[in-house]
Parts: structure tokens; C-alpha cells; sequence
């Protein structure tokens, strides 16, 4: 029995070591492929329409394996309850629970110094194992709202009158539910995600909606209704209110990362992402690194 369990043992390890096997930028070119990870599910950066790939993920990941001369290989990525979980899951060790393949580049990454630098109880790097680069789009909140409903919103303060959908569990779930001392919590619905929130709006269910400020642009572009229109409120006491995306690939992968970023900015700067937005209705505003 104790040779059996060595032996279930020794295959358990084996298998954990050929899952996490990492590509090299080397065996990446000579299969002339690059497998990137993209979420699941999530208009307007990455989801699937009558089973074609779409997204603005999508088309920049299209864009930056065609720059590189290789072709793509998506991988669907459906969010973990956090983004440790994903990066674990997709960059430098795959899923046990999956039969699943790491990618070579992850999309959708916060390009921030706090986050990767952050530490467990250890003091060790808790995302040790990644590199996060590339930043290639700003984002922040927005609230979108009907005009039929609401007049306007000069603070987030009419929404002691008006109802607003947030996505349930989300950053402006919990600000709308505690700033003011809750004051607008009462009149804060949930929904299980950005779409059924703007779908209640609609049905006049609420009057507004909070998210993210691509979501929200992705959603008033589907609408195509002119009483839908855009907030243009502070967010009092919200603290980070503004942030980038990048990307991420495995920390002994850093040669594939510089000859992504360096063919990202040559997407930035000859105004080709900016269009990849555009074509899903969202506004584009150029990351810092690129000004």
C-alpha cells in the first residue's frame, strides 16, 4: 500500500509539473502561436457573439500576435473570485480542477506598483511569479441614466431619490451602499451583472447605472436610445478613482513582454487601438506611459 501510495504520489507531482509548464518566447515563435487568456462572458472586452470572438481583448489580442507574426490561440478565462486566483490559474501554475493549459500572455491586468508588489503574511511577493506590464487603456467609473426619470446628476446625492443598479458585489455596490453614512443604500438595487442592470433601467426599475466607465459606454452604444446618457459626477470619498490595464505573462517570460510592449505602442501611437475602442463605442484616452 505504502508503494502504491508513493507511486500515486510521484504521477500526482508529474502531472503538476507538465500542467505548469511555461512556453518560452523561443517555443512560442517556432510553433508560431501565442495563447492568450482572455475572461469569459465579459462585453465589451471579450465574449463570444453567435460564436464568433469579439471584444476589444479580443481585437488587441488579434492585432498584437499578427504584429508578432504569429497566429492566435485564445484561451477563456472565466474570473476566479480573484484576480490571484487568475493569475495562478492561467500564467504560472493551470487549474487542478481543469483540464487546462497555461496561457502565454494574460489580457486585463492592473498595471498598478501596490498590487504587484503586495506581500502575504511571509513578506513574500504574493504575485512573485508574474510579471504585469503594458498598460493599454485608463479606466474609471461612470453612471449612465435616463433622462426620462432624471433630470441630471450634479452628485451622486440624487440617488436619495432615485433608484441605481450596480452589479452585485461590486466596487460601486459598496460605495453606493456606505458612502454618507448609507444614506443611499435604500434606494441602490443589485443585479447579477452590468447588462440586467441596464435592462431594469429600461424596464424603469431604476433610473441610473454605475459601473465601469467601458461597460457602461459599451451598453449606452448598444442602447442606441438618446435619453440614455452619460453622468459626468464626482465620486466623493471613493478613493482610487482612476487606474490602468495591461497585461501579464510569467516572470521568466520577460523577453515576450518587451516584444509586446513593443509592439503595443506601435498600435497606441498609430491611433489602432484607439479604433479597436471606437468600434465598440467606447471612449479611448491614452495610458500615461504613452503621453
Amino acid at each position: 500500500m505504502r508503494l502504491l501510495a508513493v507511486l500515486i504520489s510521484a504521477v500526482w507531482l508529474c502531472c503538476q509539473t507538465t500542467q505548469a509548464q511555461v512556453r518560452t518566447y523561443d517555443e512560442m515563435i517556432a510553433a508560431a502561436e501565442l495563447k492568450v487568456a482572455v475572461y469569459k462572458d465579459f462585453a465589451p472586452y471579450s465574449f463570444e457573439d453567435a460564436g464568433e470572438a469579439r471584444g476589444v481583448d479580443v481585437e488587441l489580442a488579434q492585432a498584437l500576435a499578427k504584429a508578432m507574426g504569429v497566429r492566435l490561440k485564445l484561451i477563456w478565462a472565466p474570473a476566479g473570485e480573484k484576480l490571484d486566483d487568475d493569475l495562478r490559474d492561467y500564467i504560472w501554475r493551470a487549474s487542478q480542477l481543469h483540464n487546462q493549459q497555461l496561457a502565454d500572455l494574460m489580457m486585463r491586468v492592473p498595471y498598478d506598483r501596490d498590487y504587484s508588489q503586495k506581500r502575504n503574511e511571509l513578506g513574500e511577493l504574493e504575485n512573485g511569479h508574474v510579471v504585469m506590464f503594458g498598460p493599454y487603456q485608463t479606466e474609471q467609473w461612470q453612471v449612465a441614466y435616463d433622462r426620462r426619470r432624471l433630470d441630471s446628476v450634479a452628485s451622486v446625492a440624487v440617488f436619495q431619490q432615485h433608484p441605481i443598479g450596480v452589479e452585485v458585489d461590486s466596487v460601486p455596490s459598496f460605495y453606493l451602499t456606505s458612502v454618507f453614512n448609507g444614506m443611499l443604500a435604500a434606494k441602490t438595487r443589485h443585479y447579477p451583472g452590468v447588462p440586467a442592470a441596464f435592462a431594469a433601467m429600461k424596464a424603469g426599475e431604476v433610473d441610473a447605472v454605475m459601473a465601469m466607465r467601458g461597460e457602461i459606454d459599451w451598453q449606452v452604444h448598444q442602447a442606441a436610445d438618446p435619453q440614455v446618457v452619460l453622468a459626468e459626477n464626482a465620486y466623493p470619498n471613493m478613493g482610487k478613482q482612476l487606474w490602468e490595464i495591461g497585461m501579464a505573462v510569467h516572470e521568466s517570460n520577460r523577453q515576450l513582454a518587451y516584444a509586446v510592449e513593443e509592439a503595443l505602442e506601435a498600435l497606441i501611437r498609430d491611433g489602432s487601438v484607439k479604433a479597436i475602442y471606437a468600434r465598440y463605442g467606447l471612449r479611448y484616452d491614452v495610458p500615461e506611459m504613452y503621453q
